[in-house]
């Protein structure tokens, strides 16, 4: 650990953002953290209208551990600091064909269940999540808290043991893993969507990813009360108490940097909620919002390590239309997490990838969090969440409210509700909305930065997985960090926690794979140069 308080700015209030400046204060850091918006969160956003309150980002509450990991590092835990509902019914599936819905839970209901879709299919499915729960285990010690900066890390004579498994997970895709286990189209949708979670479809994600499947059928799903935003308040009151200075409204325009022939960073230049400029000094930075648009829009393109042509050859993963809406009533017809499959994943995903217009009816999600949070909606009203995965295509527009959005978005929206309508056979739907809204590929360009308006981050490709995703330091700046969903380890608010340690660790001088030592430094200690 570093011997003496560094002055460390950290750019963007996300997940990563606030791990980072987080973990920083509470070992003897001066932590500035400067976010755009008026709150915390990024890309995990809120909307309150009419008395109605909607995250418009993360709903999934998964990897529990890494969550407990970080608040134990800041010296408080998870139940200290978060009021967590288990979900009885993990989520219900609409299957387009199927005239009735599948509720999917965990343990033994899982195993009847699958023997229900595809008789005889049980053992599989048992050897299938035991391999599962062997790949979660696997990565979490070998691959999600190193960032790959040196091949020692790759040396490890367990890891070596399990090339051959590793090769042939990574080898083939998640499509074809599960072709060869089980012959329900119904079950191979259910095991193979979290790819869509990772940015990708089943036919691009390495097989490795089945790990996915060990979150939510295994650890059972969970929900943090008043959702994702007030685990990003947590997360930045902990920050807070440790001496970190969180700054919102504040937009960085500039990295200073040193001359010479290498340059390190010198001081971050901003302005303020009331449109100050402002400057302040730095001997680390960490970019925690995406890494191609902090190179960008604040380096020099001689300095800029994801550059441009770097980035042209990267798959962004999909962006996404979302409509957040207010219903009069309830709607019984619905889970808390909702999933609708169509038949057909391979145009659906194609159709995605290649750009094109979806079909009318095409695979969506739909949260509705009124299920387990009374707090999100009015009495006798439910809150819903819809996400329609969309080709990265900034040009499809902008959302708006009440259908004000631009015409592809609103296009899509409308398709999306009355498809939720029909198949949960909730033929009132439209006429009991009292509050909508609507987000689209270019909110996330425009407000996040995000690459080709990109929801959720590069994809989980193999070219983009572990060490081939991009890294988290800067090859021109001496100083400089980067977290968040574009770098590695990935996609996922837990992800993002990790990628936050990992910029941690660098700035502190922590070098070598695994997580930060639980040591800390109080504020009152900090503050008496101890």
């Amino acid at each position: 650990m570093a011997s003496e308080a560094r002055d460390v700015v950290v750019i963007g209030g996300g997940f990563s953002g606030l791990a980072s400046a987080g973990l920083l204060a509470a070992r003897g850091c001066n932590v500035t953290l400067l976010e755009q918006h008026p709150s915390v969160g990024g890309r995990s956003g809120r909307i309150e209208r009419a008395g109605f309150r909607f995250d418009t980002g993360p709903s999934w509450y998964l990897m529990p551990e890494v969550f407990e990991h970080w608040f134990e590092l800041m010296g408080t835990s998870v139940g200290a600091q978060l009021e967590l509902r288990e979900l009885d019914t993990g989520y219900r599936t609409f299957f387009q064909g199927r005239q009735d819905p599948v509720d999917v839970g965990t343990g033994p209901g899982v195993r009847e269940l699958f023997e229900s879709l595809e008789p005889g299919s049980a053992p599989a499915l048992e050897e299938y999540l035991r391999t599962a729960g062997n790949g979660y285990e696997l990565a979490l010690k070998h691959f999600l808290y190193d960032d790959f900066s040196s091949s020692r890390s790759l040396m490890d004579p367990q890891l070596l043991r399990l090339l051959p498994q590793l090769a042939a997970l990574l080898g083939s895709s998640l499509e074809s893993y599960l072709a060869r286990r089980f012959q329900s189209n119904e079950i191979r949708q259910l095991l193979g969507y979290p790819a869509v979670f990772l940015g990708s479809s089943p036919e691009r994600t390495p097989a490795l990813y089945q790990l996915m499947s060990h979150l939510d059928l295994a650890d059972g799903v969970k929900y943090p009360m008043g959702g994702f935003a007030a685990v990003a308040d947590a997360m930045a009151k902990v920050a807070t108490e440790q001496g970190a200075s969180i700054r919102v409204g504040a937009t960085a325009t500039a990295i200073e940097t040193t001359t010479g022939k290498k340059p390190r960073v010198a001081a971050v230049h901003w302005t303020d909620a009331s449109g100050q400029r402002q400057r302040t000094g730095a001997q680390a930075v960490i970019g925690a919002a995406d890494a191609r648009h902090i190179d960008d829009s604040l380096l020099p393109g001689h300095l800029q390590t994801h550059t441009a042509k770097s980035f042209a050859r990267r798959d962004p993963g999909p962006s996404a239309i979302l409509v957040c809406l207010g219903i009069t009533g309830k709607l019984p017809e619905l889970e808390h997490h909702n999933l609708l499959f169509s038949k057909d994943w391979k145009d659906n995903f194609a159709r995605i990838r290649q750009g094109r217009e979806l079909q009318p009816e095409t695979s969506i999600y739909v949260c509705k969090p009124s299920a387990t949070d009374p707090f999100v909606a009015p009495a006798d009203c439910e809150n819903l969440f819809i996400l329609v995965p969309a080709p990265a295509l900034p040009e499809w527009g902008q959302g708006g409210p009440d259908g004000l959005g631009d015409a592809m978005v609103e296009q899509v929206a409308d398709a999306a509700i009355d498809q939720l309508a029909n198949w949960a056979g909730i033929p009132d739907l439209r006429q009991r909305i009292v509050v909508r809204q609507s987000i689209g590929p270019a909110d996330f360009e425009q407000q996040y930065g995000a690459y080709r308006g990109g929801a959720l981050g590069l994809a989980h490709t193999l070219g983009q997985s572990a060490m081939l995703r991009p890294g988290n330091h800067s090859k021109k700046v001496q100083g400089l960090h980067y977290a968040g969903s574009t770098v590695r380890p990935g996609i996922g608010v837990p992800m993002c926690l990790i990628s936050g340690e990992l910029a941690a660790k660098a700035v502190l001088g922590i070098t070598g794979p695994g997580p930060l030592p639980h040591e800390r430094r109080s504020a009152s200690s900090r503050e008496a140069g101890a």
